[in-house]
């Protein structure tokens, strides 16, 4: 009897083991596959169903780790906290937050590009990812980049499959730049009366001389959950600046010194220097927002930086908790608990999403009760680039076999 017919879950022990069975079930039962990691975002996309899981836990080799040259190579199964601590060992790391470290797989993590707070400083899996190796729906292993930092050649098939959400191909092994360890890091917790004086102050970071990794804005209420996640004594009551630091202990010393003195009359009600080990508990908390809380609803806006304020402001009154990349204009808010009906719910998003549209900004629902899910922009609104997202995911997937419905063909386009 062949796996497909004899089980609902497929685990392949290798790339060759897994090509095979895709190839099986494309010529045999054309069974709609959903490939799963972790399992820590199963919840996002619209809502859909797949007749058999296929699940990377033990692809979990580590293939080549030449640590001179900054990259190391693994397979997708290996979990974040996993490949962290192996970097450690060499003082070096993959500088990007992931929620769920404990749980989420680099390949799952990849698949949805999943990011936080450093992503100011340090960017995203597509600056990271350097080559790359998945099965498509045929059960055909390709491959894009290599194992060199300088490699250019081809398509860019690395950038593809970032944030792909497994509808492309399912990622198997991957290829890594690395940065160093860096000997500390540290945070400051600035309270201000409203958004308006944060806004300065952002404006005013812009012409620092200090180069923070991550630059957060918080709202009172999200600002109480992160502090006490982190068990750190701050009591917040109003808006928090949030600035992080990473090098050297003279450069962060120096950073912190120097923002101080140009946060001098700008309208900062408290100052605390967040510091190692309390420091390393904040980032965590920092990036275990979207996740934390067993709100309603969990929400991701993408909007211009310059608006970030005004919508943070608008989201506060309308009750939720907020946490602002302000580098990157990009807004995470947790519903109250107040909104327990989808249709005071929808009634707070609506209003989020047509200012986040006047913003140049999409509202996407990265987690609600799954009953909603047919009413809620799981996907966000339409936008130009969609049309083609579809049409690329029936060529590479023309038998709707990987999480059809999911993503982006479930979509609408106007």
């Amino acid at each position: 009897m062949s796996a497909i017919s004899s089980s609902a879950e497929f685990v392949p022990a290798t790339q060759a083991e897994l090509a095979r069975f895709m190839a099986e079930n494309l010529h045999g039962p054309r069974k709609t596959i959903c490939p799963v990691g972790g399992r820590t975002a199963l919840h996002y996309g619209a809502a859909a169903h797949s007749d058999l899981v296929v699940a990377t836990s033990e692809l979990t080799r580590i293939v080549d780790y030449p640590a001179r040259d900054m990259t190391i190579t693994v397979e997708a199964g290996l979990r974040i906290d996993e490949l962290q601590s192996k970097l450690a060992t060499e003082r070096q790391r993959l500088p990007i937050d992931i929620a769920q470290a404990g749980r989420a797989t680099l390949g799952g993590a990849i698949a949805t590009n999943s990011s936080g707070p450093r992503r100011f400083g340090h960017g995203t899996f597509r600056d990271y990812v350097i080559g790359i190796s998945a099965v498509n729906a045929a059960g055909k292993l390709f491959k894009a980049g290599g194992r060199v930092v300088k490699n250019v050649a081809g398509y860019d098939i690395c950038k593809l499959l970032v944030g792909s959400r497994g509808t492309l191909g399912i990622i198997t092994q991957i290829t890594l730049k690395l940065r160093p360890l860096p000997e500390t890091s540290a945070l400051l917790w600035l309270s201000f009366s409203t958004f308006d004086q944060i806004e300065q102050v952002l404006q005013q970071l812009l012409q620092s001389g200090t180069r923070p990794v991550a630059v957060d804005v918080l709202n009172a209420p999200a600002a109480r959950l992160i502090s006490t996640a982190a068990r750190c004594a701050l009591s917040p009551s109003a808006p928090v600046l949030c600035i992080g630091f990473e090098g050297s202990v003279r450069e962060v010393d120096w950073q912190i010194e120097t923002l101080h003195r140009e946060m001098t009359g700008r309208g900062v009600q408290s100052e605390e220097r967040i510091n190692e080990p309390d420091a390393s508990r904040l980032w965590e908390a920092l990036t275990e927002f979207q996740t934390c809380a067993d709100d309603p609803l969990t929400f991701q806006a993408n909007l211009l930086p310059s608006r970030c304020m005004e919508f943070a402001g608008r989201a506060t009154q309308l009750g939720v908790a907020v946490q602002v990349h302000a580098g990157n204009g990009i807004v995470v808010g947790q519903l109250p608990d107040e909104s327990a009906t989808i249709e005071q719910t929808m009634s707070i998003l609506n209003e989020l999403r047509r200012l986040g549209h006047s913003a140049q900004g999409n509202l996407v629902v990265l987690h609600c009760d799954p009953e909603w899910k047919s009413q809620m922009p799981m996907c966000g609104d339409p936008e130009p680039g969609w049309g083609l997202m579809q049409r690329l995911k029936r060529q590479l997937d023309p038998h709707g076999l990987l999480n059809p419905g999911r993503f982006i063909d479930a979509c609408a386009v106007s």
